[in-house]
């Protein structure tokens, strides 16, 4: 049995880390144009340049994702359906079962994400998700870079980072029955759905000028869907978490923009 655990873990390993390739390789073309098109005069060929980006990536998502799967198994956390297809279970069923909340909060995490940036921008704030869109790239880029917040963001963020807080806290202090606490969990939940809104400055300092209204509302927005993925990853597993985030990152980079030039 040993055996076939340690295989599972394998392949669920490479399941996760050849998505994680994917979700690189499928927001290149949302980055370049973001960036105003590949750079002029590089030191090397654009294509030497991509590949040493996605090797590098992919560096990283191994190293998270093994340290992840590793930590998800202590604190109880995981991929409940990768997990079941794996070891040769019908998953027909589970996946029905999460399918509409897991889309259905992503859709309503990035409505309430436009709607929270519309009220800012009437505190002063000088840019809003309608606004970016007509210098961000457009819907089909979106689409694809969709990927990358749904399967990249939620691996480091969520299966990572939210797991590794967990496990900390729960090195702290646990049950009596030897499981994290209920505080320990929403403590990884918030934590890390407050980086991952810190994590967008970045990104939105290539468009705009940052002052702290901004940053206030970048991370408040962004920490708003995080909350959410990480609630559905306690309760659900990675699987709801990733296909919530990228509901969310739809309305976000797909609807709004075709609104906006409708």
């Amino acid at each position: 049995m040993r055996v076939d655990i340690m295989n599972m873990n394998r392949k669920l390993f490479l399941i996760l880390w050849m998505a994680s390739i994917f979700g690189v390789i499928a927001i290149l073309p949302y980055v370049f144009t973001l960036q105003g098109g590949i750079p002029e005069n590089l030191p090397v060929s654009v294509y030497l340049l991509i590949a040493g980006q996605i090797i590098q990536n992919a560096i990283i998502f191994a190293i998270t994702i093994f340290i992840g799967l590793k930590l998800a198994k202590k604190v109880g956390l995981g991929l409940p359906i990768l997990e079941s297809w794996l070891e040769g279970r019908k998953i027909k069923s589970n996946l029905k079962s999460i399918l509409g909340i897991s889309i259905g909060l992503g859709l309503l995490a990035g409505v309430l994400m436009v709607g929270l940036d519309l009220l800012f921008s009437t505190m002063g704030v000088t840019i809003n998700v309608a606004q970016a869109s007509s210098i961000n790239p457009p819907a089909w880029q979106g689409f694809l870079a969709s990927f990358y917040g749904g399967i990249n963001e939620e691996i480091m963020l969520r299966l990572f980072l939210m797991t590794l807080l967990v496990w900390i806290f729960y090195k702290i202090k646990q049950t009596k029955d030897g499981r994290p606490t209920k505080i320990s969990i929403w403590l990884g939940i918030v934590l890390s759905a407050v980086i991952f809104g810190a994590g967008h400055l970045p990104a939105l300092m290539s468009i705009t000028t940052i002052t702290p209204l901004l940053i206030i509302r970048t991370i408040a927005l962004n920490a708003l869907g995080g909350i959410i993925f990480g609630w559905l990853y306690w309760k659900k597993g990675l699987e709801s978490a990733m296909i919530s985030h990228f509901s969310a990152d739809i309305v976000l980079h797909v609807i709004v923009p075709l609104l906006v030039f409708i």
